[in-house]
């Protein structure tokens, strides 16, 4: 224990790190202010109110990712959702639209291009997706709406859309200028804000006698087996070893070293998960606002969070999400013709084209079993619904679901930068003895 805590103390130790933790913080603490800010001309606390008696459901799972927004009406109600679902989208079209994958190969400028074309997506997808939730919350009544009217439906797009386009500019700054992934992190912290609730549910419930106290034992042991294994897959990898020739530099020679070339388990993260949760809250948000009851009864059937068609295409759409980010991020060929010029040679395979194939052979494997465990998780809610009879929505998702994946993942993305930054300048890391968090074999 006593590392860690010798770890963090070091951190504010470097001017640079200290500055960009300091950011960071003040970041996530403006985006937390803004979770208890309401959108002009509704009642939040009737809003809140009216969704506690409705259950969870969609509306339950969407506001778990925006950490509480959604059902107090605030001016962060969106999230971050509309950005990541910008960002699937031009991620699809990219190897579909030529201009667009030529624009990806110009290098920085043409990523900054498509950058700009994702906040444009993201402001479109605001105003499609404002709109609906605006006549949704009129829908409600004058309890929560006091004033309904066009005016009403004109200030929540405005306001809504305004507040994800501050949390898009608030994600990029800080990955720009602070530590971590900005989107994830701000994902992050919207799930650890509800989780105090989801443990005091807990304990009301045992209390209660709404659940058992082995029930809640369960719960607990599914949490530490769930969180172990996340560990153990986001820091997998597998060691391609490398042998680089000797070579004679003037009088000295230099080379003749073996090393090895690291391929992560889930290469992916924590971004198959984020992207399918966001495909999915789609359609029954769409459909709720429809108002036919034919197609509303089907996709609430289909996109139950309960049910199992549901979570089978949430699992595929996982293991799909993870084979597609894995082949747009990892290029066999340009690896294969870095170790060729570099003379690297990977240990019985011929350079060239024999080592582009063995390596994409080996991300397959390694991508196919990552990605299978993360679609495990996925079902694991469910799994405990139906074994243990756990109804609370909100609960069985915080104690054994993808939820605990994104907190992994985002929070050992996180530490590993924070950790680079300390062994660069020479300070011990996280992990005691070792110097920095090492990665299974």
């Amino acid at each position: 224990m006593a590392e860690p805590v010798e770890a963090f103390k070091n951190a504010f130790k470097i001017p640079e790190l200290r500055s960009r933790l300091i950011f960071t913080l003040f970041m996530l603490v403006l985006f937390r202010l803004g979770a208890f800010v309401p959108v002009p001309g509704v009642d939040g606390s009737a809003l809140v109110d009216m969704l506690g008696r409705s259950g969870g459901g969609l509306l339950g799972f969407y506001d778990m990712f925006t950490g509480g927004a959604f059902s107090r009406a605030t001016v962060f109600a969106l999230g971050i959702m509309p950005y990541i679902t910008a960002s699937i989208i031009l991620s699809l079209l990219i190897p579909v639209i030529p201009s667009l994958e030529a624009l990806q190969k110009t290098g920085a400028e043409g990523q900054r291009k498509i950058n700009e074309y994702t906040r444009y997506g993201t402001i479109a997808l605001c105003i499609v997706q404002s709109v609906p939730i605006s006549i949704y919350l009129q829908s409600l009544g004058r309890e929560v709406v006091p004033n309904p009217g066009p005016m009403f439906i004109a200030l929540s797009v405005i306001t809504l859309t305004t507040g994800t386009a501050f949390l898009m500019w608030i994600g990029e700054q800080i990955s720009e200028h602070g530590i971590g992934n900005g989107i994830s992190l701000l994902i992050f912290i919207g799930i650890v804000a509800d989780l105090p609730n989801a443990v005091r549910n807990a304990g009301r419930m045992i209390a209660n006698d709404q659940m058992s106290v082995f029930v809640g034992l369960a719960l607990v042991f599914i949490m530490v087996m769930v969180t172990a294994g996340a560990i153990v897959v986001t820091t997998g990898q597998r060691r391609i070893p490398v042998q680089y020739p000797r070579q004679i530099k003037g009088r000295g020679m230099t080379g003749g070293t073996r090393t090895y070339l690291p391929l992560r388990v889930n290469h992916a993260g924590v971004i198959p998960i984020i992207f399918a949760s966001s495909i999915l809250m789609l359609p029954g948000s769409i459909a709720s606002q429809m108002k036919i009851a034919a197609i509303e009864s089907t996709v609430n059937w289909l996109f139950n969070p309960y049910g199992l068609p549901y979570n089978l295409m949430y699992a595929g759409l996982i293991v799909f999400f993870s084979f597609f980010y894995t082949a747009i991020t990892f290029n066999p060929v340009e690896m294969a013709d870095n170790l060729k010029k570099y003379g690297g040679v990977i240990v019985g395979v011929r350079p060239g084209k024999a080592t582009a194939d063995y390596l994409n052979a080996v991300m397959v494997r390694i991508t196919t079993s990552g990605s299978l465990f993360l679609a495990a998780v996925a079902l694991v809610p469910m799994a405990i619904f139906a074994v243990l009879d756990v109804q609370d929505f909100n609960l069985i998702h915080f104690f054994g679901g993808t939820t605990l994946l994104i907190l992994v993942g985002v929070g050992l993305d996180t530490i590993k930068q924070i950790e680079q930054h300390l062994i660069m300048r020479h300070y011990e890391g996280f992990s005691s003895g070792r110097g920095k968090i090492r990665a299974r074999r």
